[in-house]
């Protein structure tokens, strides 16, 4: 029925269009040589992949309204890994934003910090470091994880404020991961572990990632002042610095393959 309906409007919108083109023809015709004919066709319709911007001449704005959108058959990057984890600077392959605002920038390092996984995720590290004995001071029991808790939530809460929002916003650095979401698994792999110390300003140039080596570099050194005396050597505060960097490569290579593990085990496109 809906095709029956379709032809007829088709049939309806192509009967005036034919007779303008006969007309057309006959006026042309009719008309002496090197004379021009007034009545002309109407123009055809502008394909739909133009877009505007580019019809008129117009420059690209740099709203959020303006940046391109993925491949539709390509896996596409979701807020939360598995639901849970906090995937808020993932940018699916292929898509163009416009550069990030002061306020993104401490909003999703506030995101990183709060988010209730967040506090799973610094329940997991504290008990993993109490298990390791990493800090024989803090000792065991119950009072003893409270320690590892909260110097826990202190060091990934000061990490994100310097690699997400203070060192991005003062060197027009860009926070987010662009998912690279082409190629095998070595490349894209290299890619997300290059992530690392490569990274995008804000008028969209590879860099080097100043915003996460010295971020994390002095979030470790922050770390010093709340710590015991003992534990404020330089071989602690390079492993605190050392730890927050390759918290940050796991996160990257997360990052890169979680859509496509969402589509392949979930069947979830977005």
């Amino acid at each position: 029925m809906r095709f029956v309906i379709s032809r007829g409007i088709f049939l309806l919108a192509l009967t005036p269009a034919m007779g303008q083109q006969k007309a057309y023809l006959l006026l042309t015709a009719a008309a002496p040589q090197g004379e021009v004919v007034a009545t002309t066709i109407p123009d055809a319709p502008v394909p739909s992949s133009v877009n505007a911007g580019e019809q008129s001449g117009a420059p690209p704005t740099s709203s959020s309204s303006s940046a391109s959108t993925a491949t539709p058959n390509e896996p596409q990057q979701t807020k939360r890994i598995l639901w849970i984890i906090p995937n808020f600077r993932a940018v699916s392959a292929g898509v163009h934003l416009p550069p990030q605002t002061v306020k993104e920038k401490f909003k999703t390092g506030a995101l990183d910090s709060f988010d209730y996984s967040s506090f799973i995720f610094v329940g997991i590290q504290a008990g993993i470091s109490q298990a390791s004995n990493a800090y024989p001071a803090f000792h065991q029991g119950a009072a003893g994880y409270g320690r590892y808790y909260w110097h826990t939530f202190a060091d990934q809460t000061d990490e994100n404020l310097w690699v997400e929002g203070i060192l991005p916003v003062v060197l027009h650095q860009d926070s987010r991961y662009y998912t690279l979401g082409h190629g095998g698994f070595i490349k894209r792999g290299f890619y997300a572990v290059s992530r690392t110390v490569i990274t995008r300003t804000d008028s969209g140039k590879e860099t080097f990632n100043a915003s996460e080596i010295f971020g994390a570099g002095t979030a470790a050194g922050i770390s010093s002042a709340y710590y015991p005396t003992q534990y404020r050597t330089w071989t602690k505060v390079g492993q605190r610095w050392l730890t927050n960097v390759l918290l940050d490569f796991g996160t990257f290579g997360a990052k890169e393959f979680w859509p496509d593990v969402n589509r392949a085990i979930f069947h979830q496109s977005d």
